[in-house]
């Protein structure tokens, strides 16, 4: 696993990857409920949807941290029509660090990007910036960490899992309190199950596991997994879609949450219905029939200063919805 200094940009490579293949998702007409369908039409019986406004806690006096997770599906594309949305975000939300997935840039992107986001979005406030880019496939994959302070260390990668360092999947940052994972998990869809449940899910929550030997951990990203039946709009007709299949919740329960992780969202609203990805055919986002892919896991012995976590619905420019954690430390 590499290490670099902050404000630079990193990607390592090997040999291409598959092509990825969409996610597919099974719609039945019976829970389509037509063009005026309400908006929790698709939901499971007994359980409420997520609304932010009306659930989320005050926000904390000092003495907080707040990070927030955000698949953009492309960063270029997100600052052509969602600038103001994340200018909006920092605003409103204060964050402190933002974890960003599937930017989809090359190293020689970055710059530029860089200095748009310092501008246009955080007012050249000097923020700390770090990139991890494919370098298997072009406008594929990355992830980043642009963090308010500077952390005690940054590594890319996953020693053993060369796909973690090729594609730009996993930047790891270290604070006083905590490890940030920032990760980008592959979608099941472009590669064999079996690899994605025992090669990736494996190595990666080991490695996880070997960190957190030294302090708590935050595991931030998109985990391309719904985890359980209320994480997806229609459980039944799903079984076999990537990212639901019963080999990927079976793992995705054994590797974290039966192993001294905890799922915040699922902890904090056990009944809620909240969504963080809607396929951007057949209005989905509109009718609310998506997925709960995106994560904020967290060691159990840094759960009792977690103070809440959100889903923010409202913010557009990507298929994902941006999710934040605010710790008391």
């Amino acid at each position: 696993m590499a290490s670099a200094e902050a404000g630079a940009a990193r990607s390592t490579g090997s040999s291409g990857p598959p092509p990825k293949k969409a996610r597919k998702e099974v719609e039945p007409s019976a829970q389509a409920g037509g063009k005026n369908a309400s908006r929790f039409t698709t939901h499971t019986a007994g359980h409420e949807p997520y609304d932010a406004d009306a659930m989320r806690k005050p926000k904390p006096a000092a003495g907080s941290k707040t990070i927030v997770s955000w698949n953009v599906a492309g960063l270029r594309a997100f600052m052509k029509k969602a600038t103001d949305d994340l200018r909006l975000l920092n605003e409103k939300e204060a964050f402190d660090v933002v974890a960003i997935q599937e930017h989809k840039l090359q190293e020689s992107h970055v710059c530029g990007l860089q200095q748009a986001l310092e501008s246009d979005v955080f007012d050249n406030a000097g923020y700390h910036y770090y990139w991890n880019c494919s370098t298997e496939k072009k406008g594929y994959s990355g992830v980043a960490i642009i963090s308010k302070t500077k952390p005690l260390s940054v590594e890319y990668g996953i020693d053993g899992l060369p796909s973690a360092e090729a594609e730009g999947r996993v930047i790891v940052a270290e604070y006083d309190e905590f490890y940030l994972v920032n990760v980008y998990v592959p979608n099941s869809g472009s590669r064999p199950l079996e690899w994605r449940t025992e090669e990736w899910d494996e190595k990666f929550s080991a490695h996880v596991k070997g960190l957190e030997a030294s302090k708590p951990v935050i595991v931030a990203g998109d985990m391309n997994c719904a985890a359980m039946p209320i994480d997806i709009h229609s459980p039944k007709t799903n079984l076999k879609s990537a990212g639901y299949t019963p080999e990927e919740r079976a793992s995705f329960a054994s590797r974290y949450l039966e192993n001294g992780f905890v799922d915040c969202f699922r902890r904090m609203y056990p009944d809620a219905v909240g969504f963080t990805y809607w396929g951007y055919r057949g209005n989905l986002r509109a009718r609310n029939m998506g997925w709960r892919l995106d994560y904020f896991l967290v060691s159990e012995t840094l759960y009792p200063k977690a103070y809440d976590t959100f889903h923010l619905e409202g913010y557009m420019g990507s298929d994902h919805c941006p999710l934040g954690l605010t710790l008391t430390l």
